[in-house]
């Protein structure tokens, strides 16, 4: 019986390490949203900050913005915060299943060209092509962090 359990729990672990490296037909890669950038192509930067507010909720800002098709930009991300923090984006029904998979394994961590976690204090970057034209979210996937505000949209307008 006592084996059972562990090899249940090993497949279930399996499973979530495939989810989260992409599998099948998904590749982190390549989404629908577009794929990582060069730098060299970036036409600009959109300062983003990661924090908790004195009401107790958790925020980006900006909680949205606009690009276009096709463009290229550096996302410049500042955690503010006192905890950590990450951004994930993706299309909106793709975050929703990752959000639930992440309340599952919160120790869980991406390495992921459309995700950055970062500490108090931390920056970094992200470099992206916004390949298809749409709605698209972000949020930050920490359990608990998107239920307390930390979430926004990417609206990719056409050319």
């Amino acid at each position: 019986m006592k084996s059972g359990l562990i090899i249940a729990a090993l497949m279930s672990l399996a499973t979530a390490s495939a989810f989260a490296a992409g599998s099948g037909d998904h590749s982190h890669d390549e989404l629908k949203i577009g794929r990582a950038g060069k730098p060299t192509e970036a036409t600009r930067t959109i300062d983003i900050v990661m924090m908790e507010t004195d009401d107790g909720k958790m925020v980006f800002e900006p909680a949205t913005f606009t690009v276009r098709q096709g463009e290229t930009l550096k996302l410049s991300f500042v955690n503010q915060g006192e905890v950590d923090h990450e951004f994930v984006m993706d299309g909106h029904e793709a975050i929703l299943e990752h959000k639930e998979l992440m309340e599952r394994f919160p120790e869980m961590e991406h390495d992921d060209p459309n995700a950055i976690r970062l500490q108090p204090g931390g920056k970094g970057e992200i470099v992206w092509t916004f390949a298809t034209a749409g709605e698209f979210s972000f949020g930050c996937l920490i359990p608990g962090h998107y239920e307390s505000g930390m979430k926004g949209d990417i609206d990719v307008v056409q050319n």
